[in-house]
């Protein structure tokens, strides 16, 4: 291994003492069930966003026997905002095995916590390393990033078989049990801080000396990926249907975009949308259309708004039983509920719920 390789993980255990991050939530005790949540929450989303939500989650689920106890539906109002919200339904479904077929207690080692619902090989490995003091190394975006810069690893990590040596490579330069928590922490760190995607601040790195991207004064071009996530665009309208204090919402399907969450029935466009409504009663507006921005799409939503009169006598007969066959998954959800329901983060701003 290179110079940099040889004490890697004393320098990191070095500088996270001195001037890596203390003061996140979940670093004030091993708790499993704190650091496990923390870990799904950070995948794919910025500590600066997690912070707000981190804490609100546990206010309401404490403990891992709250989250089993409640209902899916009130995990993932929760989470709306989030993002990625099957980590949510995995979080329920997780919080449940434990409770069920490990008494309550999350398992102790890399190994056993990666079977569980919803957590990989990395997020189990940083579970036992920071709550267990397991020599288990994590390969988290930040990770690979951090590695591949000081040891100059450039094979490209879209192909397995590079990940997998880059895995060999990070478990071999594991320090000894008792340093395995500030050495995750400071990998972390590093790559959250200083060993930035862009413009990384190598002068401030404690393995800037020996660090073989820096030498070659491309540390940007590291790590190597050659598959890019090539983003769609999409286009729909959304039948925003209110009576009373009511508004219509059908659960989506268990797959796909907000899969599980409870939205506005969909259609092709507004031409198609009412044309569907033609002979409905009530009043119609078309919203302004919000671009709502996923990791692989942009979503064009246009919300058509209809209030239905509050007169159920003024419905035609054939109303209802059109909106059912077109929306067999839908229910009328008084406003009481809406903070309640696990809705997508463009319908909780429709509807103005906080």
């Amino acid at each position: 291994m290179s110079g940099c390789a040889d004490d890697l993980a004393q320098r990191v255990v070095a500088w996270q003492r001195t001037q890596g991050r203390h003061d996140l939530p979940w670093q004030r005790q091993r708790d499993p069930y704190r650091v496990w949540l923390s870990e799904i929450m950070l995948q794919q989303t910025q500590v600066s966003t997690v912070l707000g939500y981190y804490a609100r989650f546990l206010a309401r689920f404490p403990d891992v026997a709250t989250l089993a106890a409640a209902e899916v539906d009130e995990v993932l109002a929760l989470w709306a905002g989030l993002g990625y919200y099957s980590r949510a339904r995995n979080l329920h479904r997780c919080a449940r095995e434990v409770m069920a077929q490990w008494g309550g207690a999350f398992p102790r080692t890399a190994a056993q916590l990666a079977e569980l619902p919803g957590i990989g090989p990395s997020t189990a490995a940083a579970i036992a390393a920071f709550c267990f003091d397991e020599r288990a190394a994590i390969l988290d975006g930040n990770v690979k990033r951090v590695l591949s810069r000081a040891l100059g690893f450039g094979d490209d990590l879209a192909q397995v078989r590079h990940e997998r040596r880059l895995w060999a490579l990070a478990q071999a330069l594991l320090p000894v049990a008792a340093d395995m928590p500030a050495y995750t922490q400071g990998l972390m760190d590093l790559g959250a801080t200083l060993c930035t995607p862009r413009q990384p601040r190598c002068l401030l790195c404690p393995l800037a000396s020996d660090c073989v991207a820096r030498a070659q004064g491309q540390p940007e071009a590291y790590p190597v990926k050659t598959r890019k996530l090539r983003r769609g665009q999409r286009a729909h309208a959304l039948l925003w249907l209110c009576h009373g204090d009511a508004v219509w919402l059908e659960r989506r399907p268990d797959t796909g975009v907000w899969a599980g969450l409870w939205s506005w029935p969909e259609f092709d466009d507004v031409t198609a949308l009412c044309a569907w409504l033609h002979g409905w009663p009530g009043t119609l507006t078309v919203a302004p259309t919000l671009t709502h921005v996923l990791t692989h799409l942009d979503w064009a939503l246009t919300p058509v708004h209809v209030r239905l009169p509050d007169d159920l006598s003024a419905w035609p007969d054939a109303v209802m039983a059109q909106l059912v066959q077109r929306s067999p998954r839908g229910r009328w959800v008084p406003r009481a509920e809406w903070a309640q329901t696990g809705m997508p983060a463009p319908l909780r701003q429709w509807l103005g719920v906080g």
